[in-house]
């Protein structure tokens, strides 16, 4: 029976902060059952009740050894009647060889879960109320959480404070005797256009031959099997999978018994696995593709050493599945495989060309693979994307001369630093020792949901740049204008206006909470408690001391302003301030004061908008909403900005303004057409109505055609060929016959 995770958590207030005897809190944790899991637990205390014998197989890192000693509180196990087992993959052999080594409930790694447990509690029990009232309700913090928002929003300011600084890229396209065309790069970048002309002038009147050839073999060895975050990593290059979703994929895959356990930090694999591998090698490849490795965990902080993730059984090539599950089983199986096989021999060529009249000179490299070993199956991805794919040179001999078919001179400009992806997040997250295999997952995903950072779907900004471009023939250089794209956030994760006030305000206020070292240090500390070395309610203690102070501190500081919020200036006509901070609802302009007879005028940001670089000029011009555009169907049709973004306003029906268009340059006849259009669809989604029952229609959903009867949707049988056709007597026996739609419980966020 499946306990499908925890099946109690911590209470409301879940840990006993109160001082006891003139001593410290006990943090003593309450648990209890949620109510969703009561019907569960009573299902597993009854079976466990008839069993001669309860195993509790749950994973072997803190939480799932967490997890089964809850199973053991719970259901009142005995110690005689219990056996504790794991595996880390679900195959007949690894589950017999668990149940032939049984063990006991490992305490120190579930003291280590409490401790992280009730130390996350405590951070956002205590933080989360100061964010409440110095900036907005219903904000949260976290330990982890707090820290990984602070990279995020770190490298925005890199982002924003870096200034493009343009330079020249010079390439040669030169031909050999023998009529071979050979590209080249001028060995420096120039800095301007002027030096840039000035080369383009000596090679109208030099001449070019080769100066010197290098050749020299090298090897590349394979990178090792996979963890949760080279996984992760790996299947976002090269599949664009999110981390959260390789995760559901790996945990597929895993319960399905076609790799092994996917949360850890190992490079190891077994015996078995190493013996299999090289066999399916030698019987595919031949003997000499094997190269037995044995690698070893350095990852900071690693714990609970299992196998690094691979296929169960090497030698099955595909598996039943989705495409997704496919796709992700073979990046497994072949970075597993590739492994353990020989390197591979290239032979690299570096060829210096001498330019006559220059101290400069062009440069053309290439490789040679000699002995393809594992490229043969798997080449790892990296994230540099100007890295280029070195070409095979033509036969070259040092003093032979050639002519130059074309040479351009190419502004580039300076690069800014990458915004994060969900994996290279977590590689950053992993490289400082923050977080652990188990919740980097979990990490990624609520800073979103939390809504301090958000995924980019800015496709970036032109720019022009110049093409100098000289013809060897008749010696004249031409310039030419192109333009490209740069500054794309689409997909990244960007920090939203909050996500950056609440960073700034921990950063200033509770700089130990955000510093990486510390939190790494705590991860450290957990290490060390999982390991029996020291004692989990000592160390949260130690931590309290130094932390409680600062939040009684932080709760006395009294402010003029709102955290966050950024004077502008004055209205022009009223001589009112103007400011802009977050509201309730999010980001907003204020003109006025509470403190004067008038209230306060309030409009909320466009999208693209921040806080922090918004200017007077821009805010007030959101007071121009609603905005009318003129008359439709003898209505008035006018533009308006809402909590949900700009949308037009006609007969009383809300049309929203999509992306691509200004809600300050929308004219009257592209607001009638997007009326138009919403019409269109919903004409498309009604496919029945009942002038006797006007709250029942048969509509077009996503899925299909579905039955909605006072606000609960109904599904329509299968067996129903044409839902048109149905009638309201039949429409009503299908929402007799079926049980009442659940409602949904509006979940609160923690």
């Amino acid at each position: 029976m499946a306990s499908r995770g925890h099946i109690r958590d911590l209470a409301k207030k879940g840990v006993d902060l109160e001082p006891r005897d003139g001593a410290g809190p006990s943090f003593e944790p309450n648990y209890e059952i949620p109510a969703e899991r009561e019907s569960q637990v009573r299902e597993l205390k009854a079976a466990a009740k008839k069993a001669d014998i309860v195993w509790l197989a749950s994973d072997e890192d803190r939480e799932g050894e967490a997890i089964a000693w809850h199973l053991y509180e719970v259901l009142g196990l005995k110690p005689e009647k219990t056996r504790r087992i794991v595996f880390h993959e679900i195959t007949k052999d690894a589950i017999l060889n668990a149940i032939e080594h049984p063990r006991q409930i490992d305490m120190d790694r579930v003291n280590a879960q409490q401790a992280r447990r009730v130390l996350d509690r405590i951070v956002g029990f205590e933080l989360s109320p100061i964010l409440w009232r110095k900036i907005k309700p219903a904000l949260s913090a976290g330990r982890v959480q707090s820290v990984a928002v602070r990279l995020i929003a770190e490298r925005e300011k890199e982002i924003s404070n870096f200034r493009p600084e343009p330079f020249y890229r010079v390439n040669g396209l030169f031909i050999t005797p023998e009529g071979a065309k050979l590209r080249t790069e001028l060995s420096a970048r120039l800095n301007d256009n002027a030096s840039a002309i000035k080369l383009l002038e000596s090679c109208a009147k030099a001449s070019f031959k080769v100066n010197k050839i290098q050749t020299k073999p090298v090897s590349k060895s394979p990178a090792p099997p996979f963890t949760t975050d080279t996984l992760q990593l790996e299947a976002s290059r090269k599949l664009g999978f999110t981390v959260s979703q390789t995760m559901r994929i790996a945990q597929d895959l895993y319960e399905a018994g076609h790799i092994t356990y996917m949360r850890t930090d190992s490079v190891n694999l077994s015996n078995l696995a190493l013996s299999t591998i090289a066999k399916v090698i030698t019987d595919k490849l031949g003997p000499e593709y094997v190269k037995t490795r044995r690698y070893h965990t350095e990852a900071k902080g690693a714990q609970e050493a299992h196998e690094a993730i691979r296929p169960t059984y090497a030698d099955v090539e595909t598996i039943p599945g989705s495409d997704r599950e496919q796709k992700l089983y073979t990046l497994i199986r072949r970075r597993a495989i590739a492994s353990q096989m020989a390197d591979a021999q290239l032979e690299r060529t570096v060829a210096e060309i001498e330019i006559s009249n220059s101290p400069q000179h062009f440069t053309a490299s290439g490789e040679t693979i000699k002995f393809d070993g594992f490229l043969r199956v798997y080449m790892e991805s990296n994230d540099d994307e100007t890295d280029e794919a070195k070409d095979l040179l033509p036969a070259l001999t040092p003093g032979e001369e050639l002519q130059p078919i074309e040479i351009t001179a190419t502004e580039r400009f300076t690069v800014a630093p990458a915004r994060y992806t969900d994996a290279t997040l977590v590689k950053k997250m992993k490289e400082l020792g923050i977080g652990r295999p188990a919740t980097y997952a979990t990490i990624v995903s609520t800073i979103q949901q939390r809504d301090y950072v958000e995924r980019g779907d800015r496709e970036g900004t032109e720019r022009s740049f110049e093409v100098l471009t000289l013809n060897p023939v008749t010696g004249t250089i031409t310039s030419s204008e192109k333009t490209e794209t740069y500054g794309s956030n689409r997909g990244k994760l960007v920090p939203t206006d909050i996500g950056m006030i609440v960073n700034d305000y921990l950063e200033a206020n509770f700089p130990d909470i955000l510093d990486y070292n510390f939190t790494a240090q705590v991860e450290d500390q957990f290490d060390e408690i999982a390991s029996g070395k020291s004692q989990w309610k000592e160390e949260i203690g130690k931590f309290y001391d130094r932390f409680h102070p600062e939040v009684d501190k932080a709760i006395q500081t009294r402010t003029e302003h709102k955290v966050g919020e950024r004077m502008l200036g004055v209205h022009p006509q009223s001589g009112k301030p103007v400011s802009v901070k977050v509201g309730r609802f999010g980001p907003l302009v204020q003109i006025g004061d509470a403190e004067g007879d008038e209230k306060p005028q309030f409009a909320s940001l466009l999208k693209g908008q921040s806080i922090a670089t918004l200017t007077l000029d821009e805010a007030l011009r959101l007071f121009e909403y609603p905005r009318v555009l003129g008359d439709f169907e003898d209505s008035e049709v006018s533009v308006a900005i809402g909590r949900f973004g700009p949308y037009v306003k006609h007969d009383g029906k809300f049309t929203s303004i999509p992306k691509d268009i200004e809600p300050a340059e929308i004219t009257l006849d592209q607001a009638i057409e997007l009326i138009k259009n919403k019409r269109l669809e919903e004409a498309q989604r009604i496919i029945k109505t009942f002038d006797e029952e006007p709250e029942l229609q048969i509509l077009n959903g996503r899925y299909g055609p579905y039955i909605v009867y006072k606000k609960d949707n109904y599904k329509i049988p299968k067996t129903v060929t044409d839902p048109a056709a149905l009638t309201l007597e039949q429409c009503l026996e299908i929402i007799n016959n079926q049980p009442a739609p659940k409602t949904r419980k509006s979940r609160a966020k923690k």
